[in-house]
């Protein structure tokens, strides 16, 4: 399932590996695989969850794509990547330990050197391209993906909800339109859990809310009400697939106000109601 803007697009849930350069993405997105990229050259620049996060060439990002996500232009530098997603329900079924899940849906990627996971990663990548392309391999590769996140996630010790990536997010920048608009995001994303407005998403950046609102549009290209809503649905998602807690209290920890508000955003964003989405990860 990817997200872009209100649309909703549902695929059955597959193995997909794909290598090239970056896409355009012109808003944040959202999907329910783990997703892994690993940079050949160049970099990629995320808006992620709120943060900026740079991956640098030689190094490996292993995440869950239904944290709202966004690649921003990395300057004239090309980048060449590879990328995996696998199917959030296949990673579940590997009864990882609960720390490592804990990790996983997180909402801040693993990064780590190629280097420190397996002698060439390049050409373990290289080979699950052509193994899907050419078909009839994808259990193979499928094995062979889930010894490789258990060997990324081998060394992550979480400690918590402050669990963060082995390297540390870029600092975001407080001026420039860009700027403004990340430091909007990760307010959004720090503060979702309580009933914040758009006027103080505005206040926290010192911009009055109709400036505010017209910078993040432009920028991020959705509004920050979509925004706020995306983080919410993606905290449901992980209390509904982690958690025992009724719909009710989930609504709740998310940031929801009521209860049929939670009903509404979360069958808009995810095509169906949360029970259902529970019952399809049991």
């Amino acid at each position: 399932m990817v997200l872009f803007d209100d649309e909703v697009e549902l695929d059955e849930p597959a193995l997909w590996v794909r290598h090239g350069a970056p896409p355009v993405m012109k808003r944040p997105h959202r999907h329910d695989d783990l997703e892994l990229n690993l940079v050949h050259a160049g970099r990629l620049e995320y808006l992620f969850g709120g943060s900026s996060l740079r991956v640098e060439a030689g190094e490996v990002a292993l995440f869950w794509g239904g944290t709202p996500h966004q690649l921003v232009d990395p300057g004239a530098t090309p980048t060449d990547v590879s990328w995996v997603h696998i199917p959030l329900p296949r990673v579940l079924s590997w009864a990882l330990p609960t720390e490592h899940v804990a990790v996983l849906l997180h909402a801040r990627p693993v990064v780590v050197p190629a280097t420190a996971l397996v002698r060439d990663v390049a050409a373990l990548f290289a080979a699950w391209h052509h193994d899907v392309l050419d078909g009839g391999y994808d259990a193979v590769v499928m094995l062979e993906a889930h010894a490789f996140v258990r060997r990324v996630l081998a060394d992550v010790t979480p400690d918590g909800p402050e669990h963060g990536p082995t390297t540390a997010p870029a600092p975001v920048p407080q001026t420039g339109a860009a700027g403004r608009a990340t430091a909007m995001a990760q307010f959004v994303a720090e503060h979702y859990r309580s009933p914040i407005t758009a006027t103080d998403v505005a206040r926290a950046v010192h911009l009055s809310p109709s400036h505010a609102m017209t910078l993040f549009k432009r920028v991020v290209g959705t509004t920050v009400g979509t925004y706020i809503a995306r983080c919410r649905v993606a905290e449901a998602q992980r209390l509904l697939i982690t958690s025992d807690r009724t719909t009710a209290e989930i609504a709740h920890a998310a940031g929801f106000t009521a209860q049929s508000s939670f009903y509404e955003t979360f069958r808009q964003v995810c095509g169906i109601a949360p029970g259902d989405y529970r019952r399809s990860f049991r």
